[in-house]
């Protein structure tokens, strides 16, 4: 059963009315608009046709409608346009503290290259200060760029009131109507604008597609550059399928606005009735007066938004405004209005759109306030909460963390374990003064003592996998250190008002077999009532103190290897939005759950000089440890690197964990990545969960340890790099 879509502002659907217009250009009607035989004549007259349309939907003449691929060209092409044929003018632009990033970011590009950027503030309903925005005005201004209504909390500046300001001043002024075009209406004479930019994805047209109304005698300095086409305005054949599409839709709009504005409406407010009456601390953000008809933007306190949104199976929403679906900071649209923090994160947006109807809302209603009184605390749900038993438990869905990359960033735990004092005792001898994941205390002269605890969120779905995984996580620390482990305590959290028992022993299980595999017992544990689940082991194992490995102690000329391939931080976050195959998602959790056992035996036979396991902090973070722990340099040559399946394709579609962009920053002053593009920098920082082995020996024996490996099932093991001289720990990637 598909979820109910509340995301209109995100995006829309093609309406029929609009495919149907298209199809034609699907096939038959193919030809250049540029080309003067009939083929191109016919696709010509289509699309002066959705110029028509699209121009009678906004008030203008078709003349000063520019075809674009989307409100993100628009937005650059005005503003870059205006500040570039104006800089003899002057080079100050203003804009409002609530933009959307195709607007923010393109003030901030001029303003590294030599422009000025004011963004005026708005008041608590995310309405910008009128009194500030013309305070802020300098004879150089050339610019104004306010955009009509807000993404996220729906709000509706006063454009009327913004254009006389710019006009009294002798400004440009532009406006992003991405999100007004076809809720409310839109005319560029009433609202006194001089350029004004259109999504076609927002108006149920296809994405792709957009435009840019400007006003004739405003004047831009162009964009693309080429042959003459859109008036010489915009290089590149017209892309005539979509601009037909953009057209039907502006008509579509046109025409059913008036009925589409009360629809809207009549739902939006049927479910801002049901939550707030159901979840009285509940919050409405924006101007209740003045929004979109279509949007609301709804604050849970002391709820996390993006935890919200994963366990809504049937309902699609957003955290915020979609393009920070998987960012936990809060809204840059909330902060500057002033919402305070315990509100802002739990803010939701939801949008209704033309194919919402009333028992969808109830239905979504029902599922958003049975979810949100189990995240909240109880003494503030105000109605009973109850377990989750009646579906399939998805435990990625009870977490925003991810395994491994759920860690602190390690800059900042650096940071505070400095601040710590440290340990004086002549048997410590590995604590908190090294990088490494396991502390061992000597017993006697023959023998220490090695323990390690590692904790963290789901990062797979089932709860006996998340058990073994986590186990195996765990033991793998005792593994690199080169010790044996002799038993396990259990730590766990759980939402124990939220989930069935059940899953805590299946979790339990997981790991219990997981540690029977490893040839130990767990004998115990302690647990917390925890909104999340969480699940880690404290394991004790024992080694010979003159047999300890350390992520220091690696050699010039000591070659790397690593045993498992890279990869499970960006294919657990693809797991948990469903992006991948069954059969990928079983492979991955297998790895996952293999111990290191094998491989920390067989390195047993060896040299080895140093070694560490590759987790949260990814291979470079955790080599870096090594590098400076051993005042060395190393490296690496990335076309050795195994890396998991599709990893590097799910990489460029942008699904990286937050983790991994951590341990890029955490990095950067270390590594030199040479010119490899970021994707592949940030796969190489990717945060892993439960990886494998890197091991530092000298190079006579490097190749004798990797067949060791493999003929023991150690599939992947290979030699990544080697240290190659005395230094500071820097790292090279060839």
């Amino acid at each position: 059963m598909k979820p109910i879509y509340l995301d209109y502002n995100a995006t829309t659907p093609i309406a029929k009315e609009v495919a149907d217009a298209m199809r034609p250009y699907l096939d038959e009607l193919f030809g250049n608009p540029s080309s003067v035989h009939n083929y191109g004549v016919k696709t010509k007259l289509a699309v002066e046709k959705a110029r028509a349309q699209l121009a009678a939907l906004i008030g203008c003449s078709s003349s000063e409608i520019v075809f674009t691929s989307g409100g993100t060209e628009s937005n650059n092409y005005a503003i870059k346009g205006i500040a570039l044929s104006n800089k003899n003018r002057g080079n100050h632009i203003i804009s409002s503290a609530i933009e959307h990033p195709a607007v923010v970011e393109v003030c901030r590009y001029l303003e590294k290259n030599g422009f000025e950027f004011t963004s005026i503030p708005v008041d608590e309903k995310g309405v910008i200060k009128l009194d500030e925005l013309e305070a802020a005005i300098k004879p150089e201004t050339t610019l104004i760029s306010v955009m009509h209504a807000n993404n996220e909390v729906g709000t509706i500046q006063p454009l009327d009131e913004i254009s006389k300001i710019a006009r009294k001043h002798q400004i440009v002024f532009h406006t992003d109507a991405a999100q007004s075009l076809g809720k409310i209406p839109v005319n560029v004479d009433e609202l006194g604008v001089d350029l004004l930019s259109i999504a076609g994805h927002k108006l149920y047209a296809p994405k792709g597609i957009g435009a840019l109304y400007i006003r004739s005698g405003i004047k831009l300095e162009k964009l693309i550059h080429g042959a003459d086409h859109e008036q010489n305005l915009r290089a590149g054949t017209e892309n005539v399928l979509e601009i037909v599409g953009l057209g039907a839709a502006a008509e579509l709009a046109k025409d059913t606005l008036a009925d589409n504005m009360k629809h809207y409406q009549k739902n939006r407010d049927y479910l801002e009735k049901l939550l707030t009456e159901a979840i009285p601390a509940a919050r409405i953000n924006g101007d209740s007066e003045n929004r979109l008809p279509n949007t609301l933007s709804i604050s849970f306190p002391k709820v996390e938004a993006n935890t919200l949104i994963d366990r809504l199976d049937g309902v699609a929403a957003s955290a915020g405004a979609a393009c920070h679906a998987e960012s936990v900071d809060v809204s840059a649209v909330l902060e500057a209005m002033h919402v305070p923090i315990e509100f802002a994160m739990g803010t939701i947006r939801l949008s209704t759109g033309r194919e919402t109807t009333m028992q969808e809302i109830k239905q979504a209603a029902d599922e958003i306030i049975e979810i949100v009184c189990q995240l909240m605390p109880k003494e503030d749900a105000g109605v009973p909460t109850e377990k989750l038993i009646q579906k399939e438990i998805k435990l990625t869905h009870y977490t925003h963390g991810l395994g491994c990359a759920c860690k602190i960033q390690p800059q900042n735990l650096e940071k505070v374990l400095k601040n710590l004092a440290p340990v004086v005792d002549k048997n410590v001898l590995v604590g908190t003064e090294t990088s490494d994941d396991a502390a061992v205390y000597l017993l006697r002269d023959d023998l220490a003592v090695v323990q390690t605890l590692d904790f963290f969120t789901p990062i797979v779905d089932d709860p006996y996998q998340f058990g073994a995984v986590a186990a195996a996580n765990a033991l793998s620390d005792i593994y690199a250190m080169g010790a044996e482990p002799i038993f396990a305590l259990n730590i766990v959290g759980f939402p124990e008002d939220t989930l069935p028992m059940e899953v805590l022993e299946q979790i339990l299980k997981g790991a219990q077999d997981k540690a029977t595999e490893a040839g130990i017992p767990v004998l115990g544990g302690h647990t917390v009532e925890d909104p999340e689940p969480k699940f880690g082991m404290v394991v004790t194992g024992t080694i010979h103190p003159d047999k300890i490995l350390k992520n220091s102690g690696a050699k010039p000329g000591d070659k790397l290897i690593l045993t498992k391939p890279l990869g499970t931080g960006i294919l657990s976050t693809a797991i948990k939005r469903g992006m991948i195959s069954d059969e990928l998602r079983e492979q991955i959790t297998r790895q996952m759950a293999t111990l290191n056992k094998t491989a920390a035996q067989l390195m047993k036979k060896y040299r080895v000089h140093s070694c560490t396991d590759v987790t949260g902090f990814g291979l470079m973070g955790h080599l870096k440890e090594m590098t400076v722990g051993s005042a060395c340099n190393a490296t690496i040559l990335y076309e050795k690197i195994p890396f998991l399946p599709e990893v590097k394709n799910l990489a460029v579609a942008g699904v990286v964990p937050g983790g991994s962009y951590n341990n890029l920053n955490f990095v950067s002053e270390f590594v030199d990545f040479g010119n490899l593009p970021r994707t592949d920098q940030l796969l190489l920082c990717d945060a892993q969960t439960s990886g494998g082995l890197l091991i530092a020996l000298p190079s006579d024996e490097a190749d004798q340890l990797v067949e060791d490996l493999l003929a023991n099932d150690v599939r992947d093991a290979c030699i990544i790099g080697e240290f190659i001289a005395e230094g500071k720990g820097f790292i090279t990637i060839q």
